[in-house]
């Protein structure tokens, strides 16, 4: 479980094939891989992963993660590059600031950024609303993007849309995105459970 608070942005410093799934390893402050054991989890970009091997060499250790084909193809890991900047938050722990939402880290899907506008220093990211979503995505309301808690601003039937301020695009990946970029989407669990609570009733009330 996550908060969507994003620790850091990092580099992927290595990626290697192996049969059905690909090893990504990146380099972190070492000060974020304090405790850390093998085994733990993980979010990157808003998928869960499992630590699988890391090391605390100052001043960037590094931590590895062995990504499935399912995974691949349903986020937009499959997309980095050695280089590509991802978004790190380690797992909630008890006792700690939940600053955001709670996030699973199981993402839902990805959709595409379809436009982006600056005001001063404020952006403006507009996101396909994917159908199978639609239900789902309401103003106000929380979603993941990338494993960042946000707020949902405007919603139309074909896209949302979110406002960033500096703080997030300087810690997070959103400043560096582009018109065409895929995110990973992970919808509020709550939101989730709510709306098909209440088409289940209504859907049995008129049955």
């Amino acid at each position: 479980m996550f908060t969507g608070i994003v620790q850091a942005k990092v580099k992927v410093s290595e990626i290697g094939d192996q049969e059905q799934f690909r090893r990504l390893t990146l380099a972190v402050p070492v000060q974020l891989l304090q405790n850390l054991e093998r085994g733990a989890s993980i979010s990157i970009n808003g998928t869960c992963l499992t630590a699988t091997d890391f090391s605390l060499m100052e001043p960037l250790g590094c931590v590895s993660f062995d990504v499935i084909d399912e995974t691949l193809a349903k986020t937009n890991l499959g997309a980095l590059s050695t280089g590509s900047l991802v978004n790190f938050e380690r797992s909630l722990t008890f006792g700690r600031e939940i600053g955001g939402h709670l996030v699973s880290g199981h993402v839902h899907g990805t959709a595409t950024i379809l436009a982006v506008s600056q005001t001063g220093a404020n952006w403006r990211v507009d996101i396909e609303l994917k159908p199978e979503f639609k239900n789902y995505v309401l103003s106000k309301g929380f979603i993941s993007i990338d494993g960042i808690s946000l707020t949902v601003g405007e919603v139309t039937a074909e896209s949302f849309s979110l406002h960033l301020i500096p703080e997030t695009l300087t810690v997070t990946t959103l400043g560096q995105r582009k018109v065409g970029d895929r995110v990973n989407i992970e919808l509020d669990q709550q939101t989730v459970t709510i709306v098909d609570t209440v088409e289940r009733v209504l859907a049995a009330r008129n049955a």
